[in-house]
């Protein structure tokens, strides 16, 4: 840590609490997102796997699809 933090310029301590800050608002957007999903969950709708498929096999080609739709339903 010693090393990275003198690369960035900062005290260890000022580099720790950056990583702790990232890490803290990492598992907040993670945690939001699984919030997210359990609502999309409730109502029933889903994407399957097919769709969400062509969506990732369309990444970075000249064809890049949208994301996908709710395609299943409860």
């Amino acid at each position: 840590m010693e090393e990275e933090a003198r690369i960035a310029k900062l005290s260890a301590s000022s580099l720790a609490n950056k990583a702790i800050e990232t890490f803290l608002a990492a598992r907040a957007a993670k945690r939001s997102q699984i919030e997210a999903a359990l609502v999309d969950a409730e109502k029933g709708e889903f994407i399957s796997g097919e769709a969400l498929g062509r969506w990732i096999d369309s990444w970075e080609t000249e064809a890049e699809l949208p994301p996908p739709e709710p395609d299943v339903f409860g």
